[in-house]
């Protein structure tokens, strides 16, 4: 399905009502919107795992734009600003009043713009494998420990700049770094299912770029609602210091902060039990 934000058309799907039988009376659950990683990808490597909350929450997946089955709109308006501001369109479109934002990786830096500028659109905020701002020596420093120095310089590639330029870039970064992403195992069908936009994850991580100058630590002083951050400490690209930072930069009554032991980028793909433990009693956590 896709609906018309901000001049462009989003992708988007659902699982589960929104409202449900409750005896005499239809019962609203929670709205939880899933923003996916990238910058260039879609929700499909989410999708098969986070359809479990369906019994709790309804459940949305939404692809940026320029990203997966999404419109392209202009380049110049692939900004984090206007990202965020797209979720707020997008709920404003569908009617969907204070969702739970979900973001996993770059989905995380669009909940935190989304949030930050829009801080009463969320009831609930979760920012996982994510970061507030790139410091892009911890990534090389972990990738490092675990592929040794070929994968520290695949990562110095990937995010030095030359991606725009050299499509082996990208070749060498999912050959060297990507195998360290989990500690698990993955599904190998699921970047075969993915809808991947090469030119727009390119001009995000390009030299200069966004990826170089976003910084939300200020601005997330202005969240709301209450927000877990949820870390894995095996995660080399965006290691537990980055998680650190953005609970140091959020209101301290609001923050829950979570690290799941023995878990890389995204908990949930390495240790589901207990990411779905955390993450039902956050859904489920009566609002103050």
């Amino acid at each position: 399905m896709r609906v018309l934000v901000n001049g462009v058309r989003l992708f988007f799907d659902v699982d589960g009502a929104a409202l449900v039988p409750d005896g005499p009376a239809l019962r609203r659950k929670p709205t939880l919107i899933v923003l996916h990683g990238g910058p260039g990808a879609d929700h499909s490597t989410l999708k098969p795992w986070f359809a479990r909350f369906a019994d709790i929450a309804q459940v949305i997946w939404l692809d940026h734009r320029a990203n997966g089955r999404s419109d392209d709109g202009p380049p110049e308006a692939e900004t984090l600003a206007r990202w965020g501001d797209d979720v707020a369109g997008f709920c404003a479109a569908l009617e969907i009043e204070h969702p739970i934002i979900y973001g996993l990786s770059f989905g995380g830096f669009v909940a935190q713009s989304a949030a930050t500028r829009h801080p009463d659109l969320p009831a609930r905020l979760i920012l996982a494998s994510t970061a507030c701002r790139s410091v892009f020596e911890r990534k090389y420093d972990a990738f490092e420990a675990m592929g040794g120095p070929e994968s520290r310089r695949a990562a110095e590639r990937f995010w030095g700049g030359a991606i725009e330029d050299d499509p082996t870039v990208v070749d060498d970064w999912d050959r060297h770094c990507r195998p360290y992403y989990n500690t698990r195992p993955q599904d190998p069908d699921g970047r075969t299912r993915m809808v991947r936009r090469a030119a727009t994850e390119a001009r995000f991580f390009k030299a200069g770029g966004e990826r170089w100058r976003m910084d939300f630590r200020d601005d997330l002083a202005r969240v709301r609602c209450p927000t877990l951050v949820l870390a894995g400490d095996r995660d080399p690209v965006t290691p537990l210091a980055d998680a650190e930072e953005i609970a140091a930069s959020l209101p301290p009554n609001l923050l829950r902060y979570e690290v799941v032991a023995g878990a890389g980028h995204g908990p949930h793909r390495d240790r589901p039990a207990e990411t779905e433990r955390i993450l039902r009693s956050f859904i489920l956590e009566p609002h103050s």
